[in-house]
């Protein structure tokens, strides 16, 4: 017997219904804002908090001891997939791994930006595996720093891996199978070393990582940024340590110089910086969420890949765990004569979700572009739009592990009380059913909140149209007014949200 979710009750959807009709109407109707510095507040400036900040962020001791933390339990997960007990609930690695660590990670993004990738446990290893140090700098660092070709110096790679990584997730089910759980956590681990051992500074993490890429994008959306506190001090500076580190701090290790730094998309949280920096100008700040994306990020054309990436990534998630989607393969897989595990017609349906996605965002980048003008390349307008894509995958994606998160980590404590699951048996139904009732927060917060998710990511989304638009609109020389002839990525935002609403009304199938 299938075990399901429930699906967001109707009432829920039509509040987010009018939610939409209503911010899209004022979007038509209202002039297009003109540009705006955002608000910002420097941490470091807190009467309270000053001196705790400082300390957190200039001290790699904290830094270390959480590395070891996550790295103890990154082993822990290694070892018991490979030795444990295969039962997946029952397994530390498959539910770690899936149920908490996968699931909570975007929320962290939500309130800490890139902090995440500070603490990597598989940078973690690779630093110590290669760099031979625990932390200060290494000289010699024990790479052949060569330099990454120029191929590669793109998101290219780690979007072709964020879809391999999905192809395995849900294609050969290793978020079910402890084993194959431990050997894909290997593998990051042997290529962010490898990577390490051979080119300069850290490559992984700026062009390889799906997760990194993952992270760094969803953090446009983030309240917090690592910035200068004077941008005039780092005008005049010449040092560049920023860059190039000191005599104990190693450099930047995505290559960033904090002067010229205007989105977290590869900013690693290291705290390099602050700690290298002779004129202590570098800080935490909070910021207007979503600036970034609404109006500060440069458009790059292998980014708007990436985000669309994401977004269509996000909601092949969701589509490939409705009871309805093995329905959907056993037709496909009756056309073109597949059997066994069906990975054929699921290789299909993933690519073909995907190129949906990208098909229909072309098309109405496409329509757009007739309203707008056709001076500008369709190329630019590709990029510069697709930042619309990141509020409509981040809170459906933070809308949709919410569900596992609160429902499916009720048991997480027994799991790390017998990590291996030793002697255990599988979930019964009546443990099954009882999760629908030990959920970590009730139903009701659970629905408000996803409702709540969908109309924030809605209305970013809405205002990256109508900033980004109004650039396009200067460049094409056209008198700026109301947003009617942005209509068409209007849309596209009511397109994409209305699916993923669908999406969330839809009984969902439980991952263990």
């Amino acid at each position: 017997m299938i075990m399901t979710h429930p699906g967001l009750p109707a009432s829920w959807g039509m509040a987010v219904i009018a939610g939409m009709v209503v911010l899209t109407l004022w979007a038509v109707v209202s002039p297009l804002p003109g540009s705006a510095g955002a608000t910002v507040y420097n941490l470091t400036r807190a009467p309270l908090l000053r001196g705790l900040v400082r300390y957190l962020v200039s001290s790699p001791r904290i830094l270390l001891v959480l590395k070891l933390v996550f790295v103890a339990l990154f082993l822990l997960v290694i070892y018991a997939g490979l030795f444990g007990n295969q039962i997946p609930e029952r397994n530390i690695a498959t539910v770690l791994t899936w149920n908490i660590w996968w699931a909570g990670l975007i929320f962290s993004v939500f309130f800490l930006g890139t902090a995440w990738c500070a603490v990597c446990p598989w940078d973690a290893m690779a630093q110590w595996l290669v760099r031979r140090r625990l932390w200060k700098r290494a000289e010699p660092n024990n790479s052949l720093n060569l330099r990454v070709p120029r191929m590669l110096r793109n998101t290219w790679p780690a979007l072709l891996m964020f879809i391999a990584l999905t192809w395995l997730e849900l294609g050969l089910g290793i978020t079910t199978d402890p084993y194959a759980t431990a050997v894909v956590a290997l593998l990051m681990v042997v290529l962010a070393t490898t990577s390490l051992a051979i080119y300069e500074r850290n490559a992984f993490c700026r062009f390889f990582c799906p997760v990194g890429r993952t992270v760094g994008f969803y953090s446009q959306l983030a309240p917090v940024e690592l910035r200068p506190i004077d941008t005039q001090t780092c005008a005049d500076c010449t040092s560049l340590a920023c860059y190039h580190g000191n005599e104990e701090t190693e450099p930047c290790p995505t290559w960033l110089v904090m002067g010229r730094l205007k989105q977290n998309s590869y900013c690693t949280s290291c705290g390099n910086c602050v700690r290298s920096c002779p004129h202590d100008n570098v800080a935490w700040r909070l910021r207007s969420p979503s600036v970034e994306a609404v109006q500060d990020a440069r458009p790059r054309h292998d980014e708007a890949w990436f985000m669309i990436g994401l977004l269509a990534l996000t909601g092949f998630h969701g589509l490939s765990m409705m009871p309805f989607w093995e329905t959907w393969m056993s037709n496909v897989a009756r056309v073109l004569n597949d059997s066994g595990q069906l990975l054929l017609s699921f290789t299909v349906g993933m690519f073909g979700s995907m190129a949906a996605v990208v098909a229909v965002y072309a098309l109405f980048v496409l329509f757009t572009r007739w309203l707008v003008g056709r001076e500008t390349p369709f190329r630019r307008q590709f990029a510069t739009l697709a930042f619309v894509s990141l509020p409509l995958a981040f809170a459906y994606h933070m809308a949709h592990n919410l569900n596992h998160l609160v429902r499916e980590g009720v048991g997480v404590g027994k799991v790390f009380e017998n990590p291996l699951g030793t002697g255990m048996a599988p979930l019964s139904m009546m443990e099954k059913h009882a999760r629908h009732f030990e959920m970590l927060i009730s139903q009701d917060a659970l629905f408000a909140i996803q409702a709540g998710l969908m109309v924030f990511g809605f209305w970013i989304a809405v205002q990256i149209v109508r900033h980004r638009g109004r650039k396009l609109l200067l460049a094409e020389g056209v008198r700026v007014g109301g947003g009617w002839r942005l209509t068409p990525m209007l849309g596209f935002v009511v397109l994409m949200t209305a699916f993923h609403l669908w999406l969330l009304s839809q009984p969902m199938i439980m991952r263990m």
